[in-house]
């Protein structure tokens, strides 16, 4: 599988139109990295984290809307469809009377194979504006590799990908919104988790300035594609580094250097779940 991770600035979603412009402007650049991950030869193009309506919690919350949410639907299962690829996008979907923030996996016939809630929400503007999920990661077989989705905060606990290695994913597609001052979890805990579940990890983040309740935020970029043994295989300029800028960055993954990682080092085979839970129980 060749996978590809977009690197881009969303649009925040406003009142004016509806929201309109600002979801379509966003799905613009999704379809113009779907065109040119395809022509890269990607089978698997992942986007950053609520970049469909742009990552700003409070910001967006007001103009959220079925619509809002059909339009983004139908403009990504279109990206999908017009460069034959599978595609990883992030929207805002509702769960009774709350909101919440997913991943969605689309074939390339535009059809959705995938959706996951996420989890772990970060901080108090997350926390106040949607609703936290319950599943497990989903995994979808696309061509004899197994993908498993989630969302930022979400990779950064070790049990979430174990669920998913274990429901049978090499690769774990990740939508973020990661701010420059964490840049330890690209370079320390995301290794640390592709290497312990053996598991291939796309990682796709905004780059630069977005609103918060607290004001301006700067997203870091550092988008990667780790290996099933904690390998980098391609990254995307970071704000830390003082070069941030949009990207589209490539790498190949195949089934066989999972195997070939799990083989080496057993750790799925020989981890003790059953033990784990008696001494959490106990404490």
């Amino acid at each position: 599988m060749r996978i590809a991770v977009m690197q881009a600035s969303a649009s925040i979603l406003h009142a004016e139109g509806g929201g309109h412009e600002a979801v379509a402007t966003n799905l613009a650049l999704i379809t113009d990295a779907a065109e040119r991950a395809s022509a890269a030869g990607a089978d698997l193009l992942v986007t950053p984290e609520l970049f469909t309506c742009g990552y700003a919690p409070a910001a967006v919350a007001p103009h959220l809307s079925d619509d809002v949410v059909r339009r983004i639907d139908d403009g990504a299962a279109a990206a999908a469809r017009a460069h034959g690829l599978h595609l990883v996008y992030s929207a805002p979907r509702r769960a009774g009377a709350d909101w919440t923030i997913t991943a969605t996996l689309v074939s390339p016939a535009g059809e959705r194979l995938a959706t996951h809630t996420k989890v772990h929400l970060f901080g108090g503007e997350e926390q106040e504006t949607f609703a936290a999920g319950t599943s497990a990661p989903p995994v979808v077989d696309v061509a004899g590799v197994g993908v498993g989705l989630m969302v930022c905060y979400d990779v950064e606990f070790p049990e979430m990908v174990r669920a998913a290695a274990a429901a049978g994913a090499d690769v774990v597609a990740v939508p973020t919104a990661l701010t420059a001052e964490f840049a330890e979890v690209q370079d320390v805990l995301l290794p640390a988790r592709a290497l312990e579940s053996q598991v291939a990890i796309a990682y796709a983040n905004h780059v630069g300035p977005t609103p918060s309740a607290e004001g301006e935020i700067q997203l870091g970029g550092g988008s990667l594609i780790l290996g099933p043994a904690g390998k980098l295989l391609a990254s995307a300029p970071r704000t830390d580094a003082g070069t941030a800028e949009p990207a589209l960055i490539t790498a190949d993954v195949t089934a066989a250097d999972v195997a070939a990682a799990r083989t080496r080092v057993p750790y799925l085979r020989e981890h003790r779940p059953d033990l784990y839970r008696d001494w959490s129980d106990r404490t």
